[in-house]
């Protein structure tokens, strides 16, 4: 009873997946010398979120994904 249980509980998070959209893309600037780079996570401490989100991965088009 309890591998049934197991297996219904991990095919339905495995489904809810399939419904995740892609994450957004933001500009960060770097805190030493200005350089930009378009990125969908954080870079570390020396970076800061600029701009964004953006839906492509040159950060040009403007909006979240999906």
């Amino acid at each position: 009873m309890l591998n049934r249980l197991l297996l219904l509980l991990s095919l339905s998070v495995f489904a809810l997946s399939v419904f995740a959209s892609p994450a957004a893309w933001y500009k960060w600037r770097s805190k030493e010398d200005g350089t930009i780079i378009c990125s969908q996570v954080p870079l570390g401490e020396g970076w800061e979120m600029f701009d964004g989100p953006y839906r492509d991965l040159q950060c040009r088009v403007a909006g979240k994904p999906g």
